[in-house]
Parts: structure tokens; sequence; C-alpha cells
């Protein structure tokens, strides 16, 4: 197997915080000026002032993630000190509000803002893209199909939103509603070749709807900019072991499914009905709840899909050098997602009497000092 087309990238989104208050911040443009510095082109703006996000350059391994991402994190951090901030890695902010927040002044967001309107005022939300390298157009395609089917299994794993604006919202991605309310987004349907995913966006760019497929913003993509497909469903893990664990876990499927393709054999495509079934029960439940195994028509607790995945994927992860990130997913699942230690910490807080103000301000507390383990 030619491991060059298993190459990896990884773009991380975070909020700035106030040191004191942990409510968002809009920074100076001195702070992002200071991490280009270190980081160069790696670092860019977001669509929200109080947004900052990191991308890795090309990555042979998880390993090489490991040692990019680690960099990153503590450069965005130690500038953030200088200005009174906080780093924070979460998909959504336990209490601030998004009509408080103030879009990035740049021509990209103020066309993205005209055109979206209040689709787009609301995304306070952040996440994590995993890219792996598919050097075959039509390769892509088919593995895009095949990788549906596990998609709701990742975004389980990284659960980190389940606040809004001060409430429990009773799920642990609400970034995830938040998001859909976007056009282009959710579980594509499969596609019969590369040439019919290209006539649609060509329809879409003919009819001057979009510019380009970088307006589509699918749970899975090909990107545009390189030859990767790129996996956008998961929230921002707060903890990076669980990013490295994701992205393992990612670079391991497409082995497998381009594997199972050399020996004729491939995954089964679902309906995206089915699929998006199964992405609502791990946005509802993370990896405290179940799936739906479509084979057996019956849900499975998402411990045992966990297990199973590990059972067909430990070879691989053998083979690219990533088994203990791998393997790093049984503790995601023991212990929760960050969305689990969220709410555990808001409701211990409140159980000894805490006031919601002071509970949520807990859990900002728990986020800034997790987003640096294992970093600091």
């Amino acid at each position: 197997m030619d491991e060059i087309a298993l190459t990896l990238g990884v773009e991380e989104e975070y909020l700035l915080v106030d040191s004191e208050t942990g409510d968002t911040v809009n920074p100076p443009e001195e702070y992002f000026r200071d991490c280009k510095v270190a980081l160069s082109d790696s670092v860019t703006h977001e669509f929200l002032q109080c947004q900052i996000e990191i991308a890795t350059p090309i990555c042979q391994n998880v390993g090489d993630a490991r040692k990019h991402l680690t960099h990153a994190r503590a450069v965005l951090s130690e500038n953030a000190k200088k200005y009174d901030m906080r780093l924070m890695a979460a998909s959504t902010h336990p209490f601030t509000s998004w009509r408080r927040q103030k879009p990035t002044q740049q021509e990209r967001y103020t066309k993205m803002e005209k055109d979206l309107q209040g689709a787009i005022r609301r995304m306070l939300i952040c996440g994590t893209h995993v890219h792996v390298g598919i050097l075959d157009p039509g390769l892509r395609i088919d593995i895009m199909n095949q990788m549906r089917y596990f998609l709701p299994h990742m975004l389980a794993l990284s659960t980190s939103s389940p606040f809004w604006e001060g409430d429990l919202m009773g799920m642990k991605s609400y970034r995830l509603s938040v998001f859909d309310g976007m056009p282009r987004t959710g579980i594509p349907e499969a596609m019969a070749s590369i040439g019919e995913y290209e006539r649609m966006v060509g329809t879409l760019v003919k009819s001057g709807v979009i510019e380009d497929a970088r307006k589509i913003w699918w749970d899975i993509r090909p990107s545009v900019n390189f030859p990767t497909l790129e996996a956008r469903i998961c929230d921002m893990c707060t903890n990076l072991e669980d990013t490295l664990a994701i992205v393992a876990l990612y670079q391991c499927l497409t082995r497998m499914l381009i594997d199972l393709k050399k020996r004729n054999i491939k995954w089964r495509n679902y309906p995206a009905l089915l699929i998006g079934e199964n992405r609502w029960l791990s946005q509802r439940f993370g990896v405290r709840g179940s799936l739906i195994d479509f084979g057996k028509g019956e849900l499975v607790s998402f411990k045992q899909l966990n297990e199973e995945m590990i059972g067909f994927l430990l070879q691989h992860a053998q083979a690219l050098g990533c088994e203990k990130e791998l393997l790093h997913t049984r503790t995601i699942v023991e212990r929760g997602s960050s969305a689990c230690r969220q709410v555990a910490v808001y409701e211990n807080q409140i159980s000894v009497g805490a006031s919601k103000e002071d509970a949520l301000k807990s859990v900002v507390d728990h986020l800034i000092t997790e987003t640096m383990l294992g970093v600091e």
C-alpha cells in the first residue's frame, strides 16, 4: 500500500477568553502578529474575532501531527497570556452569547455575512477538521461514500458542546444544531463518480450560488485546495490526546477502506437518511449512547462498536505507527468526551450550592486547564 497517499493535515479552531471573567474576548491585532511570527501562515483568523484557527503542514504520520499541534497550542496560549487572555478548546462557549460577537473585518468574511445573514451570525462554534491524502480524485469520492458510515462514530468521540448561551442543551454536540442552519451541510449523498460530483458542483457555480466547492460544508468533502479527503464532522476536542485519537482513527479507516478496495471488497454504502439518524444519536448522547448497527437492524452501545472498530483497525494502526493513539479511543469512552466532563463539572458545582453563573465559570476554568494538558 502506498503510504504517501495517507498523509495528514489537521485544522483546529479555538476560542479566546478573558483571564478573569472567562467570557470571549476580541484580541488585538498584535496577538495575531505575535502568533504569526512563530507559526507563519499556519495560523489564521476565523469568522468571529474571538476565534483563531491553526492548520498543520503536511504530516507523514500521527506523530508529526502531535508535534505540530502541541507546538501550536503552546504558542497560541503563551501569546494569549501577554494580553490577559486564555486559550480555550471547545466547540461552544458555556455561557457567552453569539449576539455580542463581532465578525472579523476581512473581505471574505464580509461577503459571507452578506450572503448568509443570520445563518452565519450564530457561528460561535469551533470544530476539528482532519485531512487524509488520497491522490486519485476518483478514489477520493469512492472512499468518501464509504467513510460516511463512520462519521457518527468520529463525532461521538469528539463531542464538546453541551452548552449554549448558559443553558445545558441536552445533547453532547449542540454545535451541529447551530451549523446545520447553514446551507450545504450534513451527510452527503453517495455519488457514482468524480464526474457526478464535478457536475453537481458545476451546476451550483454556473448558477452563481457559490464561487467554488469551498462553499460546500458537508461533514466530509474532497478538499478544494489539497488532494485530500476532509472530515469536518468533529467537534473541537478539548484534550489534545482526544484529537490525536480521532486523527489516528480517520487515517486507519482510510487505510482499511483502500485495502478492501485492493481486494475487490468495499464497505456498504448506506442511505444518508440512515447515517443521519446515527449522526443525531451521536449528537444527542455521544459515547454514552448507542448507534444503529444497520446490518443487525438494532441499537448497539457505542462502547461495543468502538471495540469492534479497534478490532478491525488494529493491524492498520500498527502499520501506520499510531496504535497508542487509536487505543486512546477506549479512554474517551471510559472517562467520557469533553462534553461529558463539562456537564460533570457543572452538575458537581450546582450540587454543592454554587450559583448557575459560578458553575458555568467553573466549566470555563476546567476547559482552559484541559486545553493545555500535555502541552505546558
